[in-house]
């Protein structure tokens, strides 16, 4: 089940990032030391509690029983766009199809709030991973190295069809 979290979640949440891109840093060998940033290692519960305050980002969980094992937020932008951030599955709870329920439940929520585009960033080189966003129909737009990661950024987009109600 998918619920929206509040603030008593947050240290659930910490705790289902870091171990759900864990398994990202591990296959890519990024550590604290050549990629801080990384959201395995870069994320706390003042980072979240940031999104949820002052970005205003809606954040959801999806929930086995009372379990917090997957998680994603949306980072809504000005101009009709909004960013899917940090979806994740902690990794018992993989290939159960819990990170499909979580992305429909993003694209619904986000065109919802009026998106008409979502976008997201991935490790370019996790190819399976981007290779799942792809047959979701999302498309490859560009990449871009920075200095301060051991790898690749993927941006990738996924234009949203809006719901009209001509029936008013």
């Amino acid at each position: 089940m998918i619920k929206e979290i509040d603030k008593n979640n947050i240290p659930e949440c910490v705790t289902v990032i870091k171990e759900s891109f864990k398994t990202v840093a591990d296959a890519f060998g990024f550590t604290p030391e050549n990629a801080p940033g990384f959201t395995a290692f870069a994320t706390d519960e003042a980072r979240l509690l940031q999104w949820m305050d002052e970005q205003h980002r809606p954040m959801y969980s999806y929930f086995e029983g009372d379990k917090l094992v997957g998680y994603y937020n949306l980072l809504i932008l000005d101009n009709g766009e909004c960013e899917l951030g940090s979806l994740c599955v902690l990794p018992e709870y993989r290939h159960s199809g819990i990170g499909e329920i979580l992305l429909n439940d993003a694209l619904e929520k986000a065109k919802t709030l009026g998106c008409r585009v979502m976008k997201l960033s991935i490790v370019e080189e996790n190819t399976v991973l981007r290779k799942w966003y792809e047959a979701h129909g999302f498309i490859h737009i560009c990449t871009q190295k920075y200095d301060s990661f051991p790898f690749t950024c993927g941006y990738l987009e996924k234009k949203l069809l809006l719901y009209v109600d001509f029936a008013k």
